[in-house]
């Protein structure tokens, strides 16, 4: 089975709420595990411009805020539905996300 990792950048107040959302409809399994998932803690930075409706800051400011990468593998074929769920609870108008192929270890 192919798997992806999916990276998303999430404010901490919201971290939690993502990596469930995503957990429940399939990503961080690993064998009998279910949920898993890695995250760090950094800072994002960002200037929303004319037409944005930000969750955090304000039109034309620059802003940072304390965030969490979150990577959780899935399968491929069921990446598109995590990413809607990932979507429907992330707080951010644009949420910034990276799709990453995989390859097993029988691959090698």
């Amino acid at each position: 089975m192919k798997q992806v990792k999916i990276v998303v950048f999430v404010p901490e107040s919201h971290a939690n709420q993502v990596r469930q959302a995503m957990g429940y409809v399939g990503a961080g399994k690993i064998g009998n595990y279910s949920h898993c998932a890695f995250s760090s803690k950094g800072i994002g930075r960002f200037k929303p411009l004319d037409g944005a409706h930000p969750f955090i800051g304000e039109v034309g400011k620059l802003e940072e805020v304390e965030e969490e990468k979150l990577e959780m593998i899935c399968p491929k074929d069921k990446a598109k539905e995590v990413i809607a769920a990932m979507k429907k609870v992330h707080p951010y108008e644009e949420v910034a996300f990276d799709i990453y192929p995989l390859i097993s270890e029988e691959e090698l």
